[in-house]
Order: C-alpha cells, then sequence, then structure tokens
C-alpha cells in the first residue's frame, strides 16, 4: 500500500450508538446529547440524554509529549497518521438520574448537557458533567482485574470415558457378560475414577476502567446550566446558567462565588440572557460570555470579586444599526469558543458564524454566512419557533479550519485565510460529497419539515 494514499473518510450522521435499520425505532434516552474530545485526541467522552457517558480511546496509543521515539518509529508513525484515527470502547458508566425538585414541583431529566474533561494526574482521567442542576466530577482509572476461569481436569475427562464403556447397556451391546460376583465394570470404574474431580482454575488478568465519582456541584443554579468552562490553573471551573456564572474550586463542592449577576430587581426589566460562556485557553484570569443581544463581553476576574462590569464588549456595529424584533432574535450568540492560542473568539448566531480578534471589538475579522438563504423567511420561522433553535460550531486543533451545523444533516466547514469565506458544505451520510442543494431549495420555499441538525442542542 503507498503511504502517501489515505482511505477516504466516510461521513455518517448519528444521533445513538450501534448500526440501525430505518426501522428501528430509536429510543428518546438512547440520543447522544454531547460530545468532547479531550486536549491530546486519545480520548473522547459521549453522553445522552439517558444520563450516561460513554469513554472512547484511540486504537493506536495516547499521543503523549514526552515519549521519544527512534527514526524508525517516528516514520512508522507518519505512515499511521496518514490513516484516520479509530478509537475503541473503553467504558461507560451512568453519570445522572432523573430527579425531581420538591420545592418548585419539578422535574430534573437526567440528560447531559455538557461535558468537560479536566487535567489528567496520576494516568486517571478526569471528566465534568452536568444536566440541567448537578455537576459531577468523574474520576475514570485503568486497574487491572483478576478473573478465574474453570476448567476440566485430565482425570475427569478419563473418568467421564471410563464410565461411558462400562454401562451395562453398552457393554450387552458389545456382548459382554458380567462378573460373577454381580458386580460390574461400571462400578470398578467408579471407585477407579471418581466421577466428580475437582475442577481447576486458571487465572488471569484483565485491563478495565473504572469510573468512580469524586464530587457533586449542586444547589448553585436556579436555572438551567448551559455551559460548563475548566481555567487553564487546572484547580477551577465556571458554571453559566441563563443569569449567573459561578466559580467552583475542583476540590470543593459545597461552595462556589458567584461572579456574574445579571438577574434584574425587577424580572420584567430583564432585557437579555447568558447563552455561553468560556474561559480563555491561556491567561486564568479572563474569561468570555456570550448574550441573548448578540454581545460578547471579556472581563478580568482581578478587576473586581463581582465582574458584572465587562472590561470589552465585542459587537458587530454593522448588525446593531438599524434592527427589528427578527433581527433582534436572529442575532442572539448560541456558542462562543476560544480557538487554542486565545487571540480570538469564534461566535454562532442563527444566520452567521464570526470570527473576531481580542484586539478589535467593533466588528468581526470574519463572517461566514450559514442560513442567509432563511433572511426572506424569518416570519415563517417565527411562526412555527425553527427561529429560536441553537446551534454549536467547533474549531481545528490549529485554530484555521470552524465547523457548525445547519438543518437536515448539514455540515459547514470553513476555512480562515483561504481567501473564500464559501466553505465546504457535507451532508452527513453515505454519501459526504452530495451537497443538499434539494434541501437548500426546499427550506428557502419555507417547506421545513424535520429539525434534525448537527450542533443544535
Amino acid at each position: 500500500m503507498n503511504p502517501t494514499t489515505r482511505q477516504p473518510l466516510e461521513w455518517k450522521f448519528s444521533q445513538v450508538f450501534g448500526e440501525r435499520s430505518s426501522d428501528d425505532e430509536i429510543q428518546d434516552a438512547d440520543r447522544i446529547s454531547t460530545v468532547e474530545f479531550d486536549k491530546s485526541g486519545d480520548y473522547v467522552a459521549v453522553g445522552d440524554r439517558g444520563g450516561r457517558i460513554v469513554i472512547f480511546e484511540t486504537k493506536d496509543g495516547k499521543n503523549t509529549a514526552d515519549q521519544h521515539y527512534s527514526r524508525n518509529q517516528l516514520e512508522q508513525l507518519d505512515y499511521v497518521s496518514l490513516n484516520h484515527p479509530e478509537y475503541r470502547y473503553k467504558t461507560e458508566f451512568q453519570s445522572h438520574e432523573p430527579e425531581f425538585d420538591y420545592l418548585k414541583s419539578l422535574e430534573i431529566e437526567e440528560k447531559i448537557n455538557k461535558l468537560k474533561w479536566c487535567t489528567s494526574l496520576s494516568g486517571s482521567l478526569f471528566i465534568l458533567s452536568t444536566n440541567d442542576k448537578t455537576i459531577k466530577l468523574w474520576k475514570v482509572k485503568d486497574r487491572k482485574v483478576k478473573k478465574a476461569r474453570e476448567i476440566d481436569s485430565p482425570h475427569q475427562l478419563l473418568s467421564s470415558e471410563n464410565t461411558l464403556l462400562s454401562e451395562r447397556s453398552f457393554m450387552n451391546e458389545q456382548g459382554i457378560p458380567s462378573f460373577a460376583n454381580g458386580n460390574h465394570v461400571e462400578s470398578g470404574a467408579n471407585s477407579i475414577f471418581p466421577s466428580q474431580e475437582p475442577r481447576s482454575k486458571i487465572a488471569n488478568y484483565e485491563d478495565t476502567a473504572y469510573a468512580r465519582c469524586r464530587r457533586v456541584y449542586a444547589h448553585a443554579h436556579d436555572f438551567n446550566i448551559n455551559s460548563l468552562s475548566n481555567n487553564s490553573d487546572g484547580e477551577t471551573f465556571i458554571s453559566a446558567d441563563d443569569l449567573r456564572i459561578n466559580l467552583w474550586n475542583l476540590e470543593v463542592s459545597n461552595q462556589s462565588f458567584n461572579i456574574i449577576d445579571m438577574k434584574p430587581s425587577n424580572m420584567e426589566e430583564l432585557t437579555e440572557v447568558i447563552t455561553s460562556a468560556e474561559f480563555h485557553p491561556i491567561h486564568c484570569n479572563l474569561l468570555a460570555y456570550s448574550s441573548s443581544r448578540g454581545f460578547i463581553r471579556l472581563v478580568d476576574m482581578r478587576q473586581s470579586a463581582l465582574c458584572d462590569y465587562s472590561a470589552r464588549i465585542f459587537q458587530d456595529e454593522e448588525c446593531h444599526g438599524s434592527r427589528s424584533f427578527l433581527t433582534e432574535i436572529v442575532a442572539s450568540i448560541t456558542d462562543i469558543k476560544f480557538p487554542v492560542d486565545g487571540r480570538h473568539i469564534l461566535s454562532r448566531d442563527y444566520m452567521n458564524l464570526k470570527l473576531w480578534d481580542m484586539h478589535m471589538d467593533s466588528s468581526p475579522v470574519a463572517t461566514f454566512k450559514i442560513h442567509e438563504q432563511l433572511r426572506p423567511k424569518l416570519c415563517d420561522l417565527y411562526n412555527n419557533d425553527s427561529i429560536f433553535d441553537k446551534f454549536e460550531c467547533c474549531l481545528s486543533g490549529d485554530g484555521l479550519h470552524f465547523a457548525t451545523g445547519s438543518y437536515s444533516n448539514l455540515l459547514r466547514i470553513f476555512f480562515h485565510g483561504g481567501g473564500s469565506d464559501e466553505g465546504a458544505t457535507i451532508e452527513a451520510s453515505k454519501d459526504p460529497n452530495r451537497l443538499a442543494a434539494s434541501f437548500l431549495s426546499l427550506i428557502s420555499s419555507g417547506l421545513i419539515t424535520e429539525k434534525h441538525s448537527l450542533g443544535k442542542q
């Protein structure tokens, strides 16, 4: 096989695990709700609506930075890297169970909303998971489990064979008489070879992963949690709901600090809510959060204990010129992400994917249009509530490629600096090169029949 050739990558959209036919009924609890890769790419965690977490690891081993290879090994790694990564099952566990808030008469479903990998220590994996109200810290550790299996001893096999040969019916068929004293060979065989020999046991050790809940962070949010983000200091993380952002220490589960509070004294005066929050990947004192008004606020936690007054506000001045009721709705930012270098911020609203420079808050440096063909149909989208659909975004490891979801299994991929803002449109199916032109024409005419999406919650 030529090392320079790649196997074709097959895109396939699935909201559940396993191969299923079109006739199989999919249970709501089996639907995938969130996916999260760790920084190394060695592990991926998947949460579903049933409160379960499944962890996969790469087949080719870990990509640790402190490993040293010979030249031949490096050449082999270059050859292996041409193949697409494959992940194998590692472990799964039940993270959350359905609960009931008796004070508010509210059911709390077990669906996993967010997953975040923490810094690994002593070979163990740590991951944060949350549903609408409760955050949990899980430790996943490999351990060897002793398993014993029983085998038949050689004496027992010989005893069974002699017993069969000494049976009366078998001997009569062979014409062999019994002994004169009336005893048969069967009794002699039983006396020489006991039928019940002790079974031999062989012990072997198997590697298995064990998950244990280390901390439970509860009773800190009145509204549903929409964001989790780990700090670069490896000690703290934030959780955000519609109106508040809390700062936690990983080792302290019974206390958190409310660092941002947007709840007005009179809820009738509420003008915006928090939609997403993210720590800066390098500077542990900086965090950004987005709002339903289309603003991104960058705050410095060193300025004050309560960071309601943001250090900088990022807003698209062109979009905030002449505004209407519908344009304000589609301007709501549903997700933000930092690349690994921390120089830019990627944001997603209903219509566009925008890239912001940290040193320029007046307008984004790049705007990638996602649903521009739907602009004439905003009234129809409002009437069927599709205008409130939320989409997420993500970045590649180099920070140059961006991806976000759309309707009907469509995936939009863009490249910053490529000279074109059109990007690539891929339908996640058996035919990865099939563009959904028919879907775009249908959705432009207002004939939206289903609301499946990639990157949509």
